[in-house]
Protein backbone atom coordinates (compact mmCIF):
# COMPACT_ATOMS: atom_id res chain seq x y z
CA UNK A 1 0.00 0.00 0.00
CA UNK A 2 1.37 3.48 -0.81
CA UNK A 3 2.02 6.01 1.95
CA UNK A 4 1.92 9.17 -0.15
CA UNK A 5 -0.66 12.27 0.34
CA UNK A 6 -3.53 12.02 -2.51
CA UNK A 7 -4.55 15.73 -4.20
CA UNK A 8 -7.84 16.15 -5.60
CA UNK A 9 -8.89 18.68 -8.00
CA UNK A 10 -12.28 18.80 -8.58
CA UNK A 11 -13.33 20.24 -12.33
CA UNK A 12 -14.80 23.25 -13.36
CA UNK A 13 -17.88 24.69 -11.42
CA UNK A 14 -17.39 22.17 -8.78
CA UNK A 15 -15.51 22.19 -5.47
CA UNK A 16 -14.00 19.62 -3.21
CA UNK A 17 -17.25 18.89 -1.11
CA UNK A 18 -19.27 18.70 -4.22
CA UNK A 19 -16.56 16.87 -6.42
CA UNK A 20 -15.16 14.15 -4.31
CA UNK A 21 -16.48 14.04 -0.83
CA UNK A 22 -20.35 13.44 -2.30
CA UNK A 23 -19.60 11.22 -4.35
CA UNK A 24 -17.70 9.09 -1.73
CA UNK A 25 -13.86 9.34 -3.13
CA UNK A 26 -12.92 11.07 0.20
CA UNK A 27 -14.12 8.15 2.48
CA UNK A 28 -12.87 5.47 0.06
CA UNK A 29 -9.17 6.90 0.06
CA UNK A 30 -9.44 6.59 4.20
CA UNK A 31 -10.00 3.76 4.29
CA UNK A 32 -7.38 3.03 2.26
CA UNK A 33 -5.61 5.06 4.88
CA UNK A 34 -4.57 7.96 2.62
CA UNK A 35 -4.30 11.42 3.48
CA UNK A 36 -6.60 13.72 1.34
CA UNK A 37 -5.20 17.17 0.23
CA UNK A 38 -8.48 19.41 -0.88
CA UNK A 39 -8.06 21.91 -3.32
CA UNK A 40 -10.51 23.91 -4.24
CA UNK A 41 -9.68 26.24 -7.10
CA UNK A 42 -10.16 29.98 -7.01
CA UNK A 43 -13.79 30.64 -7.94
CA UNK A 44 -14.93 27.50 -6.26
CA UNK A 45 -15.88 26.32 -3.23
CA UNK A 46 -14.34 27.58 -0.11
CA UNK A 47 -11.93 30.13 -2.13
CA UNK A 48 -12.39 33.63 -3.15
CA UNK A 49 -14.48 34.53 -6.34
CA UNK A 50 -12.77 37.39 -7.76
CA UNK A 51 -14.81 38.53 -11.09
CA UNK A 52 -12.04 39.82 -12.55
CA UNK A 53 -10.31 37.52 -15.36
CA UNK A 54 -7.05 38.46 -14.61
CA UNK A 55 -6.62 37.50 -11.33
CA UNK A 56 -7.34 33.57 -12.64
CA UNK A 57 -4.25 33.41 -15.05
CA UNK A 58 -2.28 31.32 -12.18
CA UNK A 59 -5.66 28.81 -11.48
CA UNK A 60 -3.11 26.38 -10.49
CA UNK A 61 -1.13 28.12 -7.82
CA UNK A 62 -4.10 26.71 -5.47
CA UNK A 63 -2.53 23.16 -6.37
CA UNK A 64 0.97 24.33 -6.19
CA UNK A 65 0.35 25.77 -2.53
CA UNK A 66 -1.29 22.47 -1.44
CA UNK A 67 1.95 20.13 -2.23
CA UNK A 68 3.77 19.59 1.00
CA UNK A 69 6.29 21.95 1.91
CA UNK A 70 9.23 19.38 1.82
CA UNK A 71 9.92 19.27 -2.03
CA UNK A 72 11.42 15.85 -1.87
CA UNK A 73 7.75 14.54 -0.43
CA UNK A 74 5.77 12.91 -3.44
CA UNK A 75 2.19 12.85 -3.53
CA UNK A 76 -0.32 11.29 -6.01
CA UNK A 77 -2.95 13.10 -7.60
CA UNK A 78 -6.46 12.70 -8.95
CA UNK A 79 -7.97 15.55 -11.36
CA UNK A 80 -11.22 16.00 -13.18
CA UNK A 81 -11.96 17.64 -16.33
CA UNK A 82 -10.32 21.80 -15.23
CA UNK A 83 -8.49 19.73 -12.60
CA UNK A 84 -7.15 17.26 -14.64
CA UNK A 85 -5.71 19.80 -17.21
CA UNK A 86 -4.51 21.77 -14.22
CA UNK A 87 -2.42 18.70 -12.30
CA UNK A 88 -1.06 18.22 -16.01
CA UNK A 89 0.56 21.51 -16.26
CA UNK A 90 1.56 21.16 -12.83
CA UNK A 91 3.19 18.05 -13.40
CA UNK A 92 4.92 19.15 -16.71
CA UNK A 93 6.93 21.62 -14.63
CA UNK A 94 7.73 19.79 -11.58
CA UNK A 95 7.08 16.31 -12.45
CA UNK A 96 9.24 15.48 -9.74
CA UNK A 97 6.84 16.36 -7.19
CA UNK A 98 4.09 13.66 -8.32
CA UNK A 99 4.25 9.85 -7.98
CA UNK A 100 1.41 8.96 -9.71
CA UNK A 101 -1.30 10.57 -11.48
CA UNK A 102 -5.25 10.22 -12.26
CA UNK A 103 -6.68 12.44 -15.15
CA UNK A 104 -10.55 11.81 -15.22
CA UNK A 105 -12.46 13.65 -18.29
CA UNK A 106 -9.17 15.06 -20.24
CA UNK A 107 -7.64 13.94 -24.00
CA UNK A 108 -6.91 15.77 -26.95
CA UNK A 109 -8.94 18.65 -25.86
CA UNK A 110 -6.02 19.78 -23.81
CA UNK A 111 -4.37 21.05 -27.01
CA UNK A 112 -7.29 22.80 -29.03
CA UNK A 113 -9.09 25.95 -28.59
CA UNK A 114 -12.04 24.76 -26.55
CA UNK A 115 -13.93 27.92 -27.16
CA UNK A 116 -15.05 28.63 -23.66
CA UNK A 117 -15.78 32.24 -23.66
CA UNK A 118 -18.84 31.15 -25.30
CA UNK A 119 -19.38 29.00 -22.18
CA UNK A 120 -18.55 32.61 -19.77
CA UNK A 121 -21.61 34.16 -22.03
CA UNK A 122 -23.91 31.58 -20.66
CA UNK A 123 -22.80 32.00 -17.03
CA UNK A 124 -22.91 35.86 -17.51
CA UNK A 125 -26.42 36.04 -18.98
CA UNK A 126 -28.04 33.77 -16.51
CA UNK A 127 -30.52 32.45 -19.39
CA UNK A 128 -31.16 28.95 -19.54
CA UNK A 129 -28.88 27.53 -22.30
CA UNK A 130 -30.73 25.30 -24.91
CA UNK A 131 -27.09 22.93 -25.67
CA UNK A 132 -27.73 20.39 -23.17
CA UNK A 133 -23.72 20.00 -22.52
CA UNK A 134 -23.71 24.01 -21.87
CA UNK A 135 -26.92 23.58 -19.43
CA UNK A 136 -25.25 20.48 -17.55
CA UNK A 137 -22.21 23.19 -16.32
CA UNK A 138 -24.66 25.57 -15.44
CA UNK A 139 -26.65 23.24 -13.52
CA UNK A 140 -23.21 21.70 -12.10
CA UNK A 141 -21.84 24.93 -10.85
CA UNK A 142 -25.68 25.97 -9.53
CA UNK A 143 -25.41 22.65 -7.41
CA UNK A 144 -22.13 23.37 -5.99
CA UNK A 145 -23.64 26.70 -4.59
CA UNK A 146 -20.65 28.64 -6.97
CA UNK A 147 -20.82 32.38 -8.13
CA UNK A 148 -21.82 31.93 -11.93
CA UNK A 149 -19.80 35.48 -11.91
CA UNK A 150 -16.84 33.98 -10.85
CA UNK A 151 -16.88 30.87 -13.35
CA UNK A 152 -17.25 33.13 -16.03
CA UNK A 153 -14.16 35.08 -14.76
CA UNK A 154 -12.71 31.89 -14.60
CA UNK A 155 -13.34 30.77 -18.31
CA UNK A 156 -12.32 33.57 -19.84
CA UNK A 157 -9.07 33.80 -17.82
CA UNK A 158 -5.79 34.47 -19.85
CA UNK A 159 -3.73 31.44 -21.38
CA UNK A 160 -0.80 29.76 -22.41
CA UNK A 161 -1.28 26.51 -25.15
CA UNK A 162 -0.44 23.25 -23.39
CA UNK A 163 1.85 21.05 -26.12
CA UNK A 164 2.32 17.92 -26.77
CA UNK A 165 6.17 18.90 -25.96
CA UNK A 166 5.17 20.04 -22.29
CA UNK A 167 3.15 16.50 -22.16
CA UNK A 168 5.86 14.68 -22.65
CA UNK A 169 7.49 16.49 -19.59
CA UNK A 170 5.24 14.40 -17.39
CA UNK A 171 7.44 11.80 -16.69
CA UNK A 172 5.28 9.94 -13.58
CA UNK A 173 2.89 7.22 -14.24
CA UNK A 174 -0.08 8.53 -15.22
CA UNK A 175 -3.56 6.86 -16.17
CA UNK A 176 -6.11 8.55 -18.12
CA UNK A 177 -9.86 7.83 -17.63
CA UNK A 178 -12.66 9.03 -19.99
CA UNK A 179 -16.10 8.19 -21.52
CA UNK A 180 -16.36 7.53 -24.99
CA UNK A 181 -19.21 9.82 -24.88
CA UNK A 182 -16.92 12.38 -23.38
CA UNK A 183 -16.26 16.01 -25.77
CA UNK A 184 -13.02 16.39 -24.36
CA UNK A 185 -12.00 13.25 -26.29
CA UNK A 186 -10.53 11.03 -27.90
CA UNK A 187 -8.21 10.45 -24.83
CA UNK A 188 -5.15 8.51 -27.95
CA UNK A 189 -3.58 11.88 -28.61
CA UNK A 190 -2.82 12.89 -24.95
CA UNK A 191 -1.84 9.40 -24.18
CA UNK A 192 0.55 8.95 -26.33
CA UNK A 193 1.98 12.07 -26.01
CA UNK A 194 2.82 11.98 -22.16
CA UNK A 195 5.58 9.20 -20.92
CA UNK A 196 4.33 6.56 -19.46
CA UNK A 197 0.55 7.02 -19.69
CA UNK A 198 -2.29 4.22 -19.64
CA UNK A 199 -6.31 4.35 -20.69
CA UNK A 200 -8.98 3.02 -19.17
CA UNK A 201 -12.49 4.23 -21.57
CA UNK A 202 -15.82 4.07 -19.84
CA UNK A 203 -18.23 2.34 -22.13
CA UNK A 204 -21.81 4.84 -22.32
CA UNK A 205 -20.53 7.51 -20.45
CA UNK A 206 -20.16 11.13 -20.76
CA UNK A 207 -18.12 13.81 -19.29
CA UNK A 208 -19.93 14.87 -16.62
CA UNK A 209 -21.15 11.34 -14.80
CA UNK A 210 -17.67 9.98 -15.49
CA UNK A 211 -16.31 10.78 -11.68
CA UNK A 212 -18.91 8.42 -9.58
CA UNK A 213 -19.15 5.68 -12.30
CA UNK A 214 -17.89 2.71 -10.30
CA UNK A 215 -15.15 1.76 -13.19
CA UNK A 216 -12.90 5.30 -12.77
CA UNK A 217 -13.41 5.12 -8.98
CA UNK A 218 -11.92 1.47 -8.92
CA UNK A 219 -9.33 2.24 -11.78
CA UNK A 220 -8.15 5.37 -10.28
CA UNK A 221 -8.01 4.02 -6.71
CA UNK A 222 -5.95 0.52 -8.16
CA UNK A 223 -3.90 2.90 -10.09
CA UNK A 224 -2.94 5.19 -6.68
CA UNK A 225 -2.42 1.38 -4.80
CA UNK A 226 -5.33 3.06 -2.40
CA UNK A 227 -7.19 -0.50 -1.22
CA UNK A 228 -8.49 -1.19 2.28
CA UNK A 229 -6.16 -2.56 5.15
CA UNK A 230 -7.09 -6.70 4.95
CA UNK A 231 -9.45 -7.23 7.95
CA UNK A 232 -7.44 -8.52 10.97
Amino acid sequence: MRTQSVVLVHGLGSSFEHGWRTTGWVDLLGDARRNVIPVDLLGHGTADAPHDPAKYAHLEAAIEMALPDDADETVDAIGFSLGAQLLLRVAARTPERFGRLVLIGVGENMFRDDHTHALADVFESGVEPDDITTRLFVQLARSAGNDPRAIAACLRRPSVAFTRDDAARVTCPTLVIIGDRDFAGPAEPLVDALSDAQLVVLRGVDHFRAPSEFDCIDAALEFVEAVPPPAP
